[in-house]
């Protein structure tokens, strides 16, 4: 309607000012698009990229800031290893990004399109046909398998200082008598 009334208020006076107010009008949502709309599908496919080809022993950094590695998958469920016997569920939507080690020693998370194109030609496949392998059985306090040697320490640990508590008792006993 107000397109009609600056047509017609152009006709009136001659003047090339209602037409270029119509170009500026038209131009906007074309400027929005090219600047805000474009580049945000791109980031959300590369994201999407990224997260679709993680795969178990990644190092990643979750949007939350917490750095871990990925031991398994369930659906749209991620766990993550963020210490010893430490695990957490996180959403695959709350992982920025994998961790590369640089030069200095520190880590840093990698989102950019370059390194995820050269990784998600190959990885996408392999974590697709692996997808049912990549199940993961939630333990009980975090004792996983490969970690028996651990407990096996700590046990023996345990046994010691009990012996040495009881040898230790044994001659107390002895000089007392």
């Amino acid at each position: 309607m107000h397109v009609l009334a600056l047509l017609a208020a152009d006709e009136t006076n001659n003047s090339s000012g209602g037409l270029i107010q119509i170009g500026i009008l038209l131009l906007i949502p074309l400027a929005m698009y090219f600047l805000m709309i474009r580049p945000q599908r791109r980031r959300m496919r590369d994201q999407q990229a990224m997260q679709s080809s993680l795969e178990i022993g990644d190092e990643v950094m979750t949007s939350s800031g917490i750095y871990g590695f990925i031991t398994g998958f369930e659906d749209d469920i991620a766990w993550v290893e963020i210490d010893d016997d430490v695990q957490v569920r996180v959403s695959r939507g709350a992982l920025s990004g994998k961790v590369t080690s640089t030069t200095s020693g520190s880590t840093a998370p990698t989102t950019s399109s370059a390194t995820d194109a050269a990784g998600s030609s190959t990885a996408t496949g392999a974590s697709s046909a692996s997808a049912g392998a990549n199940k993961v059985n939630p333990t009980v306090k975090g004792v996983r398998a490969g970690r028996a040697d651990r407990a096996e320490q700590q046990q023996a640990v345990k046994a010691e200082t009990v012996s040495d508590t009881a040898d230790a008792d044994a001659a107390e006993r002895t000089t007392q008598e």
